[in-house]
């Protein structure tokens, strides 16, 4: 699963109105939507399980950010946005983090949809309204809805299969779509933020009419939780509660957005933003690198308690992943699958583990790693029959041969693997010549550059730069800044980067914007790799359209079997918790979401914390 847009219809809005009145639609409204199995919670329930409905409000959270800012256009693919506006903006529906892509009314009662899922009506709250007291209106959400897919190619690419929007009744909107059977549109629907149409129409203070399509500082109105109440561009931002938010007493609310005041403070170097959460200048800190969470947590704050440690495997149960080297098959070089093969031999992980992680990873060797979608040992049963299905179009070893990355650990290994990615070159047409790997046709040396965002990054890249050029390869390793990255990254202007694919477990239109050939070209896809195989496209296909839980295992597994046999990454690591540190400020419930840390949404602070 993952962002948003729209598609098409022709009878209902003939019928919209009767006698100035709605028509009502032959589908029942659902006050919740899961894509796999029913909801949990009934119509009408009081809260969810994992929130206190007792939290107190109050308090102020210091928070941090990586980078820097330019604006607060929540939608905008151009410039840096703000960290923190979502808490600004409110969106159709809510996720549940007790359920798996299961999501509540939020602005809207509900949705429904027809039988064969060729559009979704979503129904708005009469009660829901902006900071400035108007009401959300349908056409609010159309422009919303339009002006995402318009300005931002991931949201393009998301909702490519929703084709028209329309107001079908005073507080209905209704979404068309031009294919049939893919539950999971309503549900990604209900996941973009809404904003004003009549704020952003408007003039600003300036008296100047406002400009969607540009990147803006004047603090953004929407009808969320919070309000911007201060910042310093680029540098500092605070949000405040607003005691007239109209949803504070939903019960998708309730026990939520309790804190008086949330600020973040932007940082360009994490070493330095982590003496500063030593130093008590923010208060909480999610820890990222293996090496400082077994070594540099020796601090007074620490020892006497005042700073707790946890390490949580919530996020991670219904979260799959792969972190990888990817290089750019726009690129010549990495054409020919023996390359990109041989790159992957020359990653020793079992040494890296050893000596900058303290053991903390473990190998990924699956697109949905850690979950129960990923591949495992040779394809059976649905999985095997939705393979053979397409078996012109996939590779062969993927009936015969399981995946399996190299292994290395120790000097032999490490040469034995070398000599493989030697062997494996030499095939694609590469040769050693006085020290340097070349093609052996043109005498063009292998040569790139990997490029990364963050200095911590390089603990890896560094020495996988340093084997490849054991074997002849010039891999430069550079860093640079979050909006160069950002910009780049768009573009596709990098040989290879280090990428992280976040998967759920129930995987669906995304896929098409990680793997599919549509996206190949697209600026601003995820398709980092430059994939654009039939093969592939068949499968996202079988995924987003499986009949079931059971199908749709099968064929997720069968599109990650396809993915792992092509080389497109060279995989790396992950861990299976989230390692978190916080000053003593705060509490949460005993008992945190299945899925979910909470925080800082169902969190509070402790009575008298400063």
């Amino acid at each position: 699963m993952g962002l948003a847009r729209v598609r098409v219809g022709v009878l209902l809005s003939c019928l919209a109105f009767i006698n100035g009145q709605p028509a009502q639609s032959a589908e029942p409204l659902r006050h919740g939507v899961a894509l796999s199995g029913e909801v949990k919670y009934p119509a009408g329930f009081a809260h969810f399980d994992y929130v206190n409905p007792a939290a107190p409000k109050g308090g102020d959270l210091k928070l941090a950010a990586t980078g820097t800012y330019d604006t607060f256009n929540p939608i905008l693919e151009k410039g840096e946005a703000a960290p923190g506006l979502g808490l600004v903006f409110d969106t159709l529906m809510k996720d549940a983090d007790d359920e798996i892509s299961t999501s509540y009314g939020l602005l809207a009662e509900g949705v429904s949809y027809p039988e064969d899922v060729s559009s979704a009506t979503f129904r708005l709250r009469a009660e829901a309204r902006w900071a400035d007291g108007k009401p959300v209106t349908p056409e609010d959400v159309i422009f919303s809805f339009e002006k995402s897919k318009e300005l931002n190619p991931l949201y393009m690419s998301y909702y490519r299969h929703v084709v028209a929007v329309e107001k079908t009744g005073e507080r209905d909107v209704t979404f068309r779509f031009d294919e049939k059977n893919n539950h999971e549109l309503p549900m990604i629907l209900g996941q973009f933020l809404i904003l004003p149409r009549h704020w952003w129409e408007g003039a600003g203070p300036d008296g100047k009419p406002r400009d969607i399509n540009r990147t803006t500082l004047e603090p953004v109105m929407g009808s969320g939780p919070y309000r911007i109440a201060d910042f310093k561009a680029g540098a500092t931002v605070r949000y405040e509660l607003r005691d007239d938010y109209w949803g504070k007493d939903l019960n998708v609310n309730v026990g939520q957005n309790n804190f008086s005041a949330l600020s973040y403070t932007m940082f360009g170097d994490l070493d330095v933003q982590f003496e500063a959460f030593r130093s008590g200048n923010f208060d909480y800190w999610m820890e990222t690198k293996a090496a400082r969470w077994a070594t540099a947590y020796d601090f007074p704050a620490v020892k006497d308690g005042r700073v707790k440690r946890e390490e949580l495997p919530n996020p991670f149960r219904a979260t799959g992943v792969m972190q990888a080297l990817v290089p750019n098959m726009r690129r010549e070089m990495f054409k020919d699958q023996r390359v990109r093969e041989a790159l992957n031999h020359a990653l020793d992980f079992e040494e890296l583990n050893r000596i900058a992680f303290y053991g903390a990873y473990k190998r990924i060797d699956s697109f949905f790693f850690g979950t129960e979608l990923a591949s495992k040992e040779l394809p059976q049963g649905r999985e095997l029959a939705i393979l053979e299905e397409i078996k012109d179009k996939v590779p062969g070893e993927v009936f015969s041969t399981p995946y399996a990355n190299p292994v290395g650990g120790n000097p032999q290994a490490q040469r034995d693997n070398l000599r493989k990615a030697v062997a494996l070159l030499k095939d694609a047409g590469y040769e050693i010549k006085g020290g340097r790997m070349v093609n052996a046709a043109t005498g063009s040396p292998l040569s790139f550059e990997i490029l990364l965002s963050n200095p911590m990054l390089e603990v890896v890249a560094v020495p996988y730069s340093e084997a490849l050029r054991k074997i002849g390869i010039d891999a430069r390793v550079r860093t640079v800044d979050d909006s160069q990255y950002a910009n780049r990254t768009r573009s596709f202007d990098y040989d290879m980067t280090w990428v992280v694919w976040a998967q759920t477990l129930n995987p669906g239109n995304e896929q098409r914007d990680y793997w599919g050939s549509t996206s190949k070209d697209r600026e601003g896809s995820r398709n980092y790799a430059g994939i654009a195989d039939p093969g592939v496209d068949a499968l996202i296909d079988k995924v987003i359209f499986s009949k079931g839980r059971e199908d749709l295992v099968a064929a997720t597994k069968a599109l990650d079997r396809v993915l792992l046999a092509h080389d497109y990454v060279v995989p790396l690591y992950y861990g299976g918790t989230a390692r978190i540190a916080y000053w003593d400020k705060f509490e949460h419930p005993a008992e945190l979401p299945t899925y979910a840390i909470g925080f800082p949404t169902i969190w509070w602070a402790k009575a008298g914390a400063k």
